[in-house]
């Protein structure tokens, strides 16, 4: 519509100036109406098609190019040839090609509008005329040079035109293209910048030399419990007083941090000068003093490093105090092993001394109950390296109860039940997990002696996530676990009973952990304990290399 409305334009404009009274060459108005309303059609046909034809665009828009130069050579021909005042109009059509299709597109509009003059030029030269020219001001020449003249500087003026429209769109095409690759990069950028600043997990917050914040990422809003809309153009040190921000000793210091529910944390935190840019020149020293503050809270790594601290410290009392446990276990077996042998000849008398011999029973009472306690002990300071083998773990719960029922008094008096697969095996430590279960086993005996129902001893292989798992349970129906101590059981030296060290259930949790294997206490419906040990197996391929023919059954009772 663009092209209706510029020849509507001038042509009215030449119909006012000489409405005015000025001598100009306008076309009779019958002629000036079918012009623009071929125009019109025209351009409204090809906007129509437009709206389908989009896969030749650059055909379609040479055509329209070459129409408007065509439509400018019939306005100068209807307004006076040589003497019309709108020869310049094929300057418009020219440089549009030159901007839509660079040089080719300027270069073949100019060459069109040099042929077209020199034809008008040549028909006008002849005498070839519209016959209205005569009703005019027209003035005809018959010189060839003022024709020639014409031509000669409209078609340089038309090519020079169509080079400089095509050099200047070159440079447009260049610049454009820059300009969006730099915006992308930008884009990107600021894409980046911004994903890094939102995840990073390290506290950002930038300030101005007012001592405002001006930005604060999310991060920092998890550590210190303000969100960025409450902080956000508010001081810094209305926030957080105790973050110096002017002068650093350390490399990286620490503080104490309140938070926003007043809670304190231990954060460490640096800041540097943000080099932004501004205008020297200018009075306004917005950024001439802004900074970045970066925080973390490290209130779990210093735990971690006192952890660390008091694990070697307590590695090396336990190193110290296993050598010393090491060296009490020889006095205390001659003293064991003579009070034996004092006990046997007390016992052989003729005339035997009851209180002597009462005192040699304590005496090498308290002497097992010292070297267990010394055992127990060297154990949990000093544990061996696990040998991992096939083993059976009905069997292995037989030799324990046959083993430990003369020796141990709780165990001696209690009524064990096992139930227990055929051809079920464990690959551990054999030795470490008799341990394990002697020592569970023991404590359950102990809770279910006020009681006549036996402790049930059963195990079982299943599937947890593609993973076999061998469940070890023992249930008792004694008083269970206190609520109030369940967190306690497996500290170190921690006991119910005054005649047990402590140690019994660390040691069980420290074997089990070095097997990847887990324990769990729960109160069944029926009343007791159930411990359920679970231990990982290998792959089913791997095949067990134990003698089954010593298995011992599906159920057994001592």
């Amino acid at each position: 519509m663009i092209r209706v409305v510029l020849f509507t334009l001038l042509i009215a404009t030449t119909a006012v100036v000489n409405f005015l009274g000025y001598n100009v060459i306008l076309p009779p108005v019958s002629l000036t109406i079918a012009f623009l309303s071929v125009v019109f059609i025209y351009s409204t046909g090809c906007a129509g098609l437009l709206q389908n034809k989009t896969r030749y665009i650059r055909r379609f828009g040479l055509i329209q190019i070459l129409s408007d130069t065509l439509f400018a050579a019939l306005l100068v021909l209807g307004t006076g040839c040589s003497q019309s005042i709108y020869i310049a109009v094929f300057i418009f059509p020219i440089v549009a090609g030159g901007l839509i299709l660079y040089r080719i597109g300027g270069l073949i509009p100019a060459a069109l509008s040099t042929i077209l003059l020199g034809v008008i030029l040549s028909f006008e030269y002849f005498g070839y005329i519209p016959s209205f020219y005569l009703e005019t001001s027209y003035i005809q020449h018959h010189q060839s040079l003022v024709f020639a003249n014409i031509f000669a500087v409209y078609g340089i003026t038309f090519f020079t035109i169509a080079l400089l429209s095509g050099l200047l769109a070159g440079k447009l095409r260049t610049t454009e293209e820059k300009l969006t690759r730099t915006s992308l990069e930008f884009d990107r950028l600021s894409q980046l910048y911004k994903q890094i600043f939102d995840d990073i997990n390290t506290g950002i917050i930038t300030i101005s030399n007012d001592d405002s914040i001006t930005s604060y990422n999310e991060a920092a809003a998890k550590i210190t419990g303000f969100a960025a809309v409450e902080v956000i153009g508010q001081p810094f040190s209305l926030f957080f007083p105790s973050i110096n921000v002017q002068s650093i000793d350390s490399a990286r210091p620490v503080t104490d941090l309140q938070k926003k529910d007043g809670e304190a944390i231990r954060v460490g935190y640096s800041y540097a000068r943000l080099n932004m840019p501004f205008d020297a020149d200018s009075d306004d020293p917005a950024c001439q003093d802004c900074k970045v503050i970066t925080m973390q809270d490290i209130s779990q790594v210093e735990k971690m490093e006192m952890q660390v601290r008091n694990a070697e410290k307590m590695a090396a009392v336990g190193e110290l105090s296993a050598a010393i446990a090491h060296d009490f276990r020889n006095p205390l077996a001659a003293i064991s092993g003579s009070a034996q042998v004092l006990a046997a000849d007390l016992a052989n008398q003729d005339t035997p001394d009851t209180i002597h011999q009462s005192l040699m029973e304590i005496i090498i009472r308290e002497s097992d109950r010292m070297a267990k306690t010394i055992t127990d002990f060297l154990q949990f300071a000093r544990p061996t390296e696990k040998v991992e083998e096939w083993f059976d773990v009905s069997r292995l719960i037989q030799e324990i109860v046959e083993q430990n029922c003369q020796m141990s008094k709780q165990m001696q008096a209690c009524n064990i039940e096992v139930d227990i697969p055929e051809r079920l095996g464990c690959l551990a430590d054999r030795q470490q997990m008799q341990t394990v279960l002697l020592h569970l086993l023991e404590n359950s005996c102990l809770a279910a002696k006020q009681t006549d129902k036996p402790v049930v001893v059963k195990a079982r292989e299943e599937e947890a996530d593609g993973i076999s798992i061998l469940v070890i349970q023992i249930i008792d129906h004694g008083p269970g676990i206190d609520d109030a101590i369940r967190h306690k059981i497996f500290t170190p030296f921690f006991s119910t009973r005054e005649d047990s060290t402590g140690l019994g259930l660390s040691i069980v949790k420290h074997l089990l952990e070095n097997h990847n294997a887990t324990i769990h206490f729960s109160s069944p419906d029926s009343g007791g304990c159930m411990t359920e040990i679970q231990i990982p197996l290998p792959p089913s391929s791997e095949e067990m290399p134990i003698d089954r023919s010593e298995t011992t059954g599906v159920s057994a009772s001592w």
